[in-house]
């Protein structure tokens, strides 16, 4: 496979050009159908290989973001007493 030139790197097909300003998007395009008759091709994966292996229970997080927590009031709610003066 040929090592693509960079985006600023001259063209390679001689014109002067940036590659980006030249045949940037003509390989991008290239490429993008090859992709998509790559993935026409590729067999439909079945429904026993698309499943989960492991399907058991998911663990509980806290997440006080939610709605479903118990602490509603958002983040830095705590139990403390505020600091009042200084010394």
């Amino acid at each position: 496979m040929e090592a693509s030139p960079g985006r600023n790197d001259p063209c390679p097909c001689g014109s002067g050009k940036k590659y980006k300003q030249c045949c940037l998007g003509k390989d991008e395009e290239k490429a993008r159908s090859a992709r998509a008759k790559a993935a026409e091709e590729a067999p439909l994966p079945s429904a026993e290989s698309a499943a989960p292996a492991h399907a058991g229970p998911r663990h509980q997080t806290r997440q006080p973001w939610k709605k479903s927590a118990t602490n509603t009031h958002g983040f830095g709610k705590t139990s403390l007493p505020r600091k009042v003066g200084g010394s």
